[in-house]
C-alpha cells in the first residue's frame, strides 16, 4: 500500500488505520456491530451451518451493498456472484425457493 492509498471499512467506509482492522476489512466498532447483529437479526428457519456460512461471508468481505437492501454476494467457491436481498437470492437454492446463507448474510448486514 502506498502513502496515497487508504483502506476503508467495508461496512461504514471509514479509513482504517490499525493493521488488525485493515486485515479484517472492518474497524473494531463495525466488527462488534456485525457480531451483535446475530442476536438481533431474524434468523429463524436458518440452519446453524447456514448462519456460520453467512458469518464467514461477512468476515471475508464477500458481500457488497448494491442498493439499500440489495447486495452482491459471492458463491462458496468464489466463481459465481449473486444478487441477494434479505428475502430472496438468485443462487440455485434461492431460485428453488429455499433459504440460503446469502440471505442470512444480508439480514446480518442490515441488522448491523
Amino acid at each position: 500500500m502506498t502513502a496515497t492509498e487508504q483502506t476503508r471499512c467495508r461496512h461504514c467506509h471509514r479509513v482504517l488505520r490499525s493493521a488488525k482492522s485493515v486485515a479484517a476489512g472492518a474497524g473494531r466498532t463495525c466488527q462488534r456491530k456485525i457480531r451483535r447483529a446475530e442476536n438481533t437479526a431474524d434468523l429463524a428457519g436458518y440452519k446453524p451451518a447456514q448462519i456460520a456460512a453467512a458469518r464467514e461471508l461477512l468476515d471475508d468481505g464477500a458481500i457488497v451493498p448494491l442498493r439499500s437492501v440489495i447486495f452482491i454476494t459471492v458463491s462458496t467457491d468464489g466463481t459465481e456472484t449473486y444478487k441477494t436481498a434479505p428475502t430472496a437470492c438468485n443462487c440455485p437454492a434461492g431460485l428453488k425457493g429455499h433459504r440460503c446463507y446469502h440471505t442470512a448474510a444480508a439480514r446480518l448486514w442490515l441488522a448491523a
